[in-house]
């Protein structure tokens, strides 16, 4: 082959890695933004950050009220813990962690949220890295953690909360969401090792007890379900009936504040409005 062949060869291919490498993004300032996403490599901002308002959130107080006190002392740079909101899928654990921040940023305190993806945790020590290096406190969420049997993630996150040579520095605090207490796997057996299973349980346990506080948060009642639905059509100027209401639930067999937010939504279409 000539070598005006291999030219184009290589320039083809060149112009094909170009392609496939991800676009040039401009640098984040980690001591602006209100929240960020980080993928396992890079981290963007969140614009704009808009929770739901945390008074919104209803049905869950005692929670509220114990993330908002924890999440401001680390905002002032106080002793904090790390937290695990653990409990019934869409019962706020996830609005919740992000609704704090919003509220706190509110008040003008100096804190940020950044969103981490629960299948990287092996790369939070450069995310620690580089939130260390700014004068200012941060909440890293990572939402609905899982671990699948026989991963080494649980210790490593062990480590990573207490005392181990990648620990969170000083001005990070970890918000963790789990649909378990214990953080344990569906796929969890006992039966086919008698020793490594047990293994993993114990890690896993021993991975719930070092969050300092563990929110849980459970099923609805009839009553806190319509609380909800109140809330939402009062803020949103919208009218329901308590039966259609119900119904809602019941088709769904579920009544959680998801379920209730998903209602508000139907209410709203209805009506020819939109929510936020």
């Amino acid at each position: 082959m000539t070598g005006a062949g291999n030219d184009d060869i290589l320039a083809r291919i060149a112009d094909a890695l170009e392609r496939l490498a991800p676009p040039a993004t401009d640098p984040v300032d980690l001591a602006a933004g209100a929240a960020f996403l980080w993928d396992g490599r890079r981290i963007r901002a969140i614009s704009p950050f808009d929770p739901i308002e945390i008074d919104l959130l209803t049905g869950i107080d005692q929670q509220k009220a114990r993330l908002l006190e924890n999440t401001g002392r680390h905002a002032r740079g106080h002793a904090a813990h790390d937290v695990l909101l653990w409990g019934s899928r869409g019962m706020g654990k996830s609005a919740l962690s992000k609704s704090v921040v919003r509220a706190l940023q509110a008040q003008g305190e100096d804190i940020a949220l950044v969103e981490a993806p629960s299948g990287q945790l092996e790369r939070l020590p450069a995310l620690f890295e580089m939130l260390a290096a700014v004068q200012r406190n941060f909440v890293i969420f990572i939402d609905d953690i899982g671990f699948v049997e026989g991963s080494a993630e649980p210790r490593l996150l062990r480590s990573m909360l207490e005392g181990g040579a990648s620990e969170r520095p000083a001005n990070v605090r970890l918000y963790v969401t789990s649909n378990r207490r214990h953080i344990i796997s569906r796929q969890m057996s006992e039966q086919d090792d008698p020793v490594n299973p047990r293994d993993m349980v114990d890690d896993q346990l021993a991975l719930s007890d070092r969050f300092g506080l563990r929110l849980g948060f459970h099923a609805a009642s009839q009553d806190d379900y319509l609380a909800m639905i109140i809330r939402y059509a009062d803020a949103h100027g919208l009218d329901f009936e308590r039966e259609d209401a119900l119904l809602w639930a019941k088709q769904r067999g579920s009544r959680s504040g998801r379920v209730a937010w998903q209602y508000i939504v139907e209410l709203a279409g209805r009506a020819g409005k939109t929510v936020a």
